[in-house]
């Protein structure tokens, strides 16, 4: 099982979903010391949230599993995408709020971290590469957007309420700058919604190792605030979070302003 699903279109336009997933398959449950913890810091909703992608002729890979299981989105050697600062690994061993995911001395060995990436990260990447080539073969450029979410504010992990968009290109390696500004203009059109370019996000495995304009491939991360689409408790817990999406995000109207740019 490798929970990898594709949504194959014609448009030089893929779509990456790798935190969505909320998927526990039953061989890892008892490990864990809450099912709840282990889904807490999916990207709730986005799926539904770029539905519409589908109707521009998009592609979308997205996993059914949790992150907490393994991060499709972490360099698979276990190098940190941030050093010096707080961040999750290929299996994490705790949520962002740093509390335990794992009953002591059951977190994955080298072994079974060596086998969930043969059941599901080598899996999704698979179909990343391939959609690539599939649609490199017909474009002379592919835009690969890979998308997330995360809670507002997450002291933990950075200070203070962080911008509705946060877009990420490796400090501009992974995609070409025309591209960068474009979505950046895009996201500074609405008064009251924030944005930042490479900020405290500068994109994740998928862009890094992916992204490469000088081949006709062009990565961007989008990092949305959860309080654009969703309402956000002060302290998640287990009645309150995940809340529902909103039937109106205020921030979807941007986001098919954004992807339907990359439509020629």
């Amino acid at each position: 099982m490798s929970g990898v699903t594709v949504v194959r279109g014609i448009a030089p336009l893929i779509l990456s979903i790798p935190h969505a997933g909320t998927e526990i398959p039953e061989f890892y449950r008892p490990s864990f010391t809450s099912l709840w913890l282990a889904r807490k810091d999916a990207d709730w909703h986005l799926p539904g949230l770029y539905d519409f992608a589908k109707t521009i002729g998009a592609t979308i890979i997205q996993t059914n599993i949790s992150r907490s299981v393994i991060d499709m989105n972490r360099d698979p050697s276990g190098a940190s995408l941030y050093p010096g600062q707080i961040t999750t690994g290929l299996c994490p061993t705790e949520t962002f709020d740093g509390e335990p995911l794992y009953h002591p001395g059951q977190a994955p060995d080298t072994q079974a971290i060596l086998h969930r990436r043969a059941q599901f990260f080598d899996p999704y990447h698979a179909a990343i590469r391939a959609e690539i080539l599939r649609l490199r073969a017909l474009h002379p450029r592919v835009v690969l957007y890979d998308c997330h979410s995360i809670r507002s504010e997450i002291p933990r992990l950075f200070p203070g309420i962080l911008p509705n968009f946060n877009i990420g290109t490796n400090d501009g390696k992974t995609c070409g700058s025309g591209i960068t500004e474009q979505v950046a203009a895009i996201c500074a059109t609405t008064p009251g919604l924030s944005h930042v370019v490479n900020g405290r996000f500068k994109g994740g495995y998928i862009t890094r190792h992916y992204g490469n304009p000088d081949d006709g491939v062009h990565a961007i991360q989008m990092e949305l605030a959860c309080r654009g689409y969703m309402d956000e408790p002060a302290t998640p817990d287990i009645e309150n979070w995940p809340s529902p999406m909103h039937p109106h995000p205020a921030i979807l109207p941007i986001l098919k302003t954004i992807l339907e740019r990359f439509i020629p």
